[in-house]
C-alpha cells in the first residue's frame, strides 16, 4: 500500500491587490448576481470569465421549481462562452454571490462539483489551466487552475 499527499495551492488576497483585468472580472462577476433568478434558494451567485481575446462572458444562475434543472453561474457563463465563442480558450472566471438580503457573501464562493467538472471539461478541451477569482467581501481566492479544488479528476491534459 502506498500514501501520498495532495496538496492545493490557494491566494488569498484583498481586491486592491488583483490586476485591473481581474478587478474588472470581479466587478462584472458582482454585477452578474443582480441577474441572477434563484426565488427558492435566494442564493445569487453571478460569474464573470474572460476568453483569451479578451472577450467577457457572464453567467448567473437561473433556477426552476425542477431543482436539478437549475443551472449554475458558472457553467451558465462557460456554456454561453462555448456557444458564442467556440475557439476561445477560457482564461480566468470570477465568482460572486449575494443572500436573500441582497448583500454580498462575506467569505469567498467555491463552485460545486458540477461546475467544477465543467471546468476540467474547459481546462482540458483548451489544454490550459483556468484562472479562478472567488470573492468574498473579507477576500478573494485565487486558484490557479480547477485542479487545485478538484485534484483527481476524470482527464488530463
Amino acid at each position: 500500500m502506498t500514501t501520498f499527499d495532495i496538496t492545493n495551492t490557494i491566494t488569498e488576497c484583498q481586491t486592491d491587490e488583483l490586476t485591473a483585468d481581474e478587478r474588472l472580472l470581479v466587478e462584472r462577476a458582482i454585477l452578474a448576481t443582480d441577474k441572477s433568478y434563484a426565488p427558492y434558494s435566494n442564493f445569487h451567485v453571478g460569474a464573470a470569465l474572460m476568453l483569451a481575446d479578451g472577450t467577457i462572458v457572464e453567467g448567473c444562475n437561473q433556477e426552476n421549481a425542477a431543482y436539478p434543472v437549475c443551472i449554475c453561474a458558472e457553467r451558465s457563463a462557460l456554456f454561453a462562452a462555448g456557444a458564442q465563442h467556440p475557439d476561445q480558450p477560457v482564461t480566468m472566471m470570477a465568482i460572486a454571490a449575494r443572500n436573500a438580503e441582497g448583500h454580498l457573501q462575506k467569505e469567498p464562493v467555491t463552485p460545486c462539483g458540477s461546475c467544477r467538472q465543467a471546468l476540467v471539461e474547459t481546462e482540458t478541451r483548451f489544454r490550459r489551466p483556468v484562472r479562478l477569482l472567488l470573492y468574498g467581501q473579507r477576500c478573494v481566492y485565487i486558484v490557479d487552475g480547477i485542479r487545485q479544488l478538484m485534484p483527481l479528476t476524470f482527464t488530463e491534459y
